[in-house]
């Protein structure tokens, strides 16, 4: 298969931290040429921003999670300082999550205001997190013209209408594990239907392995069995999703910068 990038990984939670020159080397193995390690909270962005620096092929987000409680509160003037970093490429992940939040929500709605404005200054793509609240989701990113800094909905579940609405956005839709599960028809659907030049994928490591390794620790050369998927629903090779999600990927994130030299070819998918 024709290279891979992971858009969105999570290197140093556990257990992957704990064995990671093997999670490399098996990504490397697998063709995965980059990974985007995401932050969830602004205590952990220092262990993301240092595994950027450390390593060429993998980039940083600075952001916090929408279910994360208990942890600093950021303010748009913070995330636009963290992001000032050559290897920061994005905002978040941010966004709604209200199936494991309850009661008033209105501060996880601030706080996700907060990381569009930010972007939206620091002229970089947003990561969004979206669960059982597209309604809110979307009316946030309309109001708070989450379109001027762009990004992806991230290991995307929704409905095709929430899709296209948020592709009227300029968003990109990352499509996880999730889409190799039996019972996820309605997503394969969303697969065959995004626009080629729109589509990522991604492994949301150590959460969502795809089958046949469904249960277990995920990890970034698991991203091609999402590929594989993508591409049966598409009804193409993988090797052309390959090839378009990776183009893509450095087409959003325009600060990642990719070594040696682009040779692929460009498919239609």
């Amino acid at each position: 298969m024709a290279e891979l990038v992971d858009s969105h990984c999570h290197l140093n939670f556990d257990p992957l931290n704990t064995m990671l020159p093997a999670i490399l080397a098996r990504a490397a193995a697998g063709g995965v040429s980059h990974m985007l390690c995401v932050s969830v909270t602004l205590e952990a962005f220092p262990e993301v921003r240092a595994l950027a620096e450390q390593h060429d092929n993998i980039f940083a987000s600075v952001g916090v999670h929408p279910n994360e409680r208990d942890v600093t509160e950021p303010t748009p003037e913070q995330l636009l300082a963290l992001a000032d970093h050559p290897r920061v490429v994005a905002i978040g992940e941010t966004g709604l999550d209200y199936y494991r939040s309850e009661g008033d929500l209105r501060w996880q709605q601030e706080r996700f205001r907060n990381h569009i404005r930010a972007a939206r200054s620091a002229k970089k793509p947003l990561i969004v997190h979206t669960r059982e609240a597209p309604a809110d989701t979307l009316r946030i990113m309309t109001e708070e013209g989450a379109r001027e800094a762009g990004g992806v909905m991230h290991c995307f579940t929704e409905s095709w209408e929430v899709a296209r609405a948020a592709l009227d956005l300029g968003f990109y839709i990352s499509l996880s594990g999730i889409v190799t599960f039996r019972s996820a028809d309605a997503l394969r659907d969303v697969a065959r239907r995004v626009p080629a030049d729109r589509l990522l994928v991604e492994t949301d490591c150590p959460y969502l392995a795809p089958v046949p390794y469904r249960g277990k620790t995920n990890e970034p050369s698991y991203v091609r069995f999402v590929a594989e998927q993508v591409a049966q629903a598409r009804g193409t090779s993988p090797d052309v999703i390959a090839e378009v999600t990776t183009e893509n990927f450095f087409a959003l994130f325009q600060t990642a910068t990719r070594q040696g030299p682009n040779t692929s070819t460009r498919h239609t998918a």
